[in-house]
């Protein structure tokens, strides 16, 4: 089994050294802590990842059966905000690293981010409002990956925009609209929300890679 301290060295490795600290590092313990029973049965990280997308699955569902499925709906998404970091630490933890998990773990997080937008289209927002907020995350993800293909080793900006506060802002509007259904149009607020920050984080990012490319050839 592999100790806390060596799956954060390696955690860190694999993002371009950078270093868990604060609430990066507490979540990470947290994510070390449940994925150990997983290692100790052997469960692949493929199957992690896919699991992952099923939860995630399950929260549009919820979310359209009023009030108390968009309260459930609310900790599915924290749940499914979990089993997104699961799968990696499964693969650190039992030395699965392997490109195809990298690739399908990329593919499963985007179609996983379209599916809990769809949970705030079902408690109101405008679609249109919905596919933008999900356009500029996966362009964010998308520019960070490319600038991977094109030579930037290191993760770039953590941004204001990252995974985990895509998945806090569905979860926050979620439970916003179980609780106080009649107050607020939660849905609109919590997808306008999403492309703001979005739109913040997609500019952090692109000026670190035009500082980090800027000398490529």
């Amino acid at each position: 089994m592999v100790d806390r301290a060596t799956y954060l060295q390696r955690w860190s490795a694999l993002h371009g050294g950078t270093p868990p600290r604060g609430l990066v590092g507490g979540w990470l313990t947290l994510v070390h802590a449940t994925a150990s029973p997983l290692v100790r049965l052997r469960v692949h990280p493929d199957l992690v990842t896919l699991l992952g997308l099923a939860v995630a699955a399950l929260v549009p569902v919820l979310a359209a059966r009023g009030p108390g499925g968009q309260v459930a709906g609310a900790f599915v998404v924290a749940l499914a905000g979990l089993a997104d970091s699961l799968d990696g630490a499964v693969a650190v933890m039992t030395d699965r690293t392997t490109r195809w998990g990298a690739l399908l773990d990329a593919v499963v997080d985007r179609l996983a981010d379209a599916v809990l937008v769809v949970a705030l289209w079902v408690v109101g927002a405008p679609a249109w409002l919905c596919v933008a907020g999900v356009a500029v995350g996966w362009l964010h993800e998308y520019v960070r990956a490319r600038a991977g293909g094109l030579g930037m080793t290191e993760v770039g900006a953590i941004t204001v925009s990252e995974r985990p506060t895509r998945v806090i802002v569905v979860a926050v509007s979620l439970l916003a609209a179980g609780v106080r259904p009649d107050s607020e149009p939660w849905g609109m607020l919590g997808a306008a929300l999403l492309l703001g920050v979005g739109l913040v984080g997609l500019a952090q990012l692109l000026v670190v890679v035009r500082r980090a490319l800027g000398g490529a050839a």
